[in-house]
């Protein structure tokens, strides 16, 4: 097929051309053009078939990843890549040219709705593992989209309140992420809903200049579904395409065109933008296969599953040993419906293999008999007044009680966001209620954002955060819990004790305007500061192994810095340790976080052994934005680099200097 440019093509068509086709496509243009189909799926493709007039509706059932927070925590690039790459072959066995993912947006606030579809507090670890999945997905032929752009923190009022943010705010927290994962090239963006400064974020032609600009972006930037409130105002802009078809905005549109309100170049320019990624699709799908079996990727989603869940603590009850007595109690053990271990909105999956059997895979690796109880209900409706007082008798004759307590769709969900923080005072209760009974309990808990555990952590023996695991989690879950697979999760957000410990909890909320009042404070930058206690700090998770570090080298010079370390293992279990390294201003003469994350590296050492770890800093690993200047800075002075295990868990430190422009070992 011949490729065709905006010269090729009447006014009409290019009009037409920008406002797409029904829910999910773009406008072939009469057999013109190929047709491009999007869908959702950040964690599993979620693809509808429906009629025309929404008589009948059907989602196609999917391999069911883990949420983007769970692969977050697995701190895991390789991890990133596979998950991405898997997807695509989900896409392409679907006819499916674009996927409506990753999101990258910051967890800002640990009340919204859609922090499990996101990845981190921080900017650079979003960004990078965004860039993996993203390189993933379209080197298997699957075009992405990254979304959604930008300052979409929170979901209440999300179609109309405004995000009041800084410039430096904005450059340092809430675009990197999306400049960093840029730097893979995909296909599309997507606008968020949200207004920016009082500007819609489909009509925000700053921030729109910024993404081209500055941040190379060369795809196509459409819409979120019904962000569009003015189809010309938009195209003015730089929104390239709108989603789904809205007839209104499309007569008003061309109306405004023959009224002059929107000129040639501006319609050309988006309709160029569109042709470029309908053909670079149709190139990058070529006549590619998936790759792997439907088997295959669910073993993706278990091995990331694997390594996302998250050992917040362990009293020495973990791992299970072979021939304990167990009693597991909680319905997320053995969901009967996938939404009680998943988030809710456009990212739901229907799984299509069976779900898991939390008690059943237990029994199948300790050789002995796993007693069970639903317990209650995630929205903490007890199903049957005798089944507490059966899992307490459980919990008071076994070895070790598991109480699987969860969020899920009903509470973590798009378009809301969540009252609280806290599980339901039936599951607290339980919790409590077991623990008096067994001192070796264990909480597992499948949620999809920080809980406030204040009312039961101390009462119990382990926690482990499962988040929401995906199909392949309920083995994974099992293999960790026995020992089978040693955990290696880390926090991607902190987890304050209380909603009123995090930064933005006093900051001004109306249904109209959001102020970012904490600016750069978020997550660790501010609890780390300003040294709030936290019940969990951002980057820990606890091992089966130990690890020392040490052997710390640097060299320094013009580019940056160059650091090299030893990671050993001390134990007699292998086991994989992220290696974090974060930067300290030391004097800087404008405000700057405590610090900052800068690399990081996920090593498997094996047991009494060790293994090296290396990371490279470049200059922009010690700058910010300046508003003074309008561009990023690198000011003289002193930097601590510290290497540890979580931000609160230093290891190694080094201090380096910068003088015009070259950095020394001081």
């Amino acid at each position: 097929m011949k490729q065709l440019t905006v010269k090729d093509l009447s006014m009409d068509e290019k009009l037409r051309l920008i406002c797409c086709e029904g829910r999910w496509y773009t406008p072939d243009l009469g057999g013109k053009l190929p047709k491009v189909a999007v869908s959702d799926g950040p964690v599993g493709l979620r693809k509808e078939l429906q009629n025309e007039d929404g008589s009948w509706k059907e989602t196609l059932p999917s391999v069911a990843y883990p949420s983007v927070q769970c692969l977050a925590n697995t701190w895991s690039r390789e991890c990133a890549h596979e998950m991405g790459e898997a997807l695509a072959d989900d896409c392409i066995e679907n006819d499916v040219d674009i996927l409506l993912a990753p999101g990258v947006n910051i967890k800002r606030n640990p009340l919204n709705g859609r922090n499990f579809e996101y990845f981190s507090e921080d900017p650079y670890l979003a960004g990078t593992l965004a860039y993996e999945y993203i390189d993933g997905l379209q080197g298997g032929g699957v075009g992405a989209c990254l979304k959604h752009y930008y300052a979409n923190n929170l979901e209440y009022n999300r179609f109309e309140q405004s995000s009041e943010v800084d410039e430096r705010t904005l450059r340092e927290i809430y675009l990197k992420p999306f400049e960093l994962a840029c730097k893979a090239k995909p296909v599309s963006a997507m606008c968020a809903y949200n207004r920016v400064n009082g500007v819609y974020a489909s009509e925000n032609k700053k921030g729109f200049k910024i993404l081209r600009e500055e941040f190379g972006f060369d795809g196509a930037i459409y819409s979120d579904w019904d962000a569009v409130r003015d189809r010309t105002a938009a195209c003015k802009a730089g929104l390239d395409i709108e989603f789904p078809f809205n007839q209104k905005n499309y007569e008003k549109l061309v109306a405004d065109y023959k009224a002059g309100r929107v000129s040639d170049e501006e319609v050309d320019a988006c309709a160029a933008r569109v042709l470029t990624m309908v053909y670079r699709c149709a190139e990058m799908r070529g006549t590619k296969k998936a790759k792997r079996t439907r088997q295959e990727r669910h073993a993706v989603a278990r091995k990331a599953a694997e390594e996302g869940i998250v050992l917040l603590k362990n009293e020495g009850v973990l791992p299970l040993a072979k021939g304990q007595k167990v009693c597991v109690g909680g319905e997320a053990a053995r969901p009967k419906r996938s939404g009680i271990v998943a988030g809710g909105g456009s990212s739901f999956v229907e799984w299509a293999a069976p779900l898991f059997d939390l008690p059943a895979l237990l029994e199948s690796r300790l050789g002995t008999p796993v007693r069970y109880e639903a317990s209650f209900w995630a929205r903490g409706i007890v199903s049957d007044w005798m089944k507490p007082h059966k899992m307490l008798l459980n919990a008071a004759a076994c070895d070790v009680a598991i109480v699987c307590a969860n969020t899920g769709r009903d509470v973590e969900r798009e378009g809301s966001d969540r009252d609280g923080m806290r599980l339901h005072a039936i599951q607290e209760e339980m919790i409590l209620e077991t623990a008096k009974r067994n001192k070796n309990t264990v909480v597992v808990l499948f949620a999809g954002s920080a809980i406030d555990m204040s009312a039961w952590k101390d009462s119990v023996a382990a926690i482990v955060w499962a988040g929401f695991p995906g199909d392949g989690g309920g083995e994974a879950l099992a293999d960790v819990l026995t020992g089978i697979v040693c955990p290696s999760g880390k926090l991607s957000e902190s987890f304050p004790y209380c909603l009123e410990d995090s930064s933005s909890y006093a900051s001004y909320n109306d249904p109209f305007v959001a102020r970012y009042e904490e600016g750069l404070d978020v997550g660790y930058r501010y609890y780390d500061t300003y040294d709030v206690d936290v019940a969990f700090p951002f980057g820990h998770g606890l091992s089966y192994a130990s690890f020392e570090y040490g052997s710390l080298s640097v060299k320094a010079g013009k580019e940056g810095v160059e650091l090299r370390c030893k990671v050993k293992n001390t134990s007699s279990v292998g086991g994989k340790e992220v290696v974090q390294v974060y930067v300290h201003p030391v004097g800087s003469f404008v405000y700057r976080p405590y610090k900052e994350l800068k690399a990081y590296d996920k090593i498997a050492v094996p047991a009494g052994k060790s293994a090296d770890a290396a990371f490279t800093l470049g200059k922009d690993a010690f700058a910010y934005w300046s508003t003074a200047v309008d561009g990023w800075r690198v000011d003289d002075g002193l930097y601590e680099i510290l290497i540890g295990a979580s931000s609160r868990d230093i290891r190694l430190k080094a201090m380096v200097e910068c003088k015009d422009g070259a950095f020394r070992i001081v």
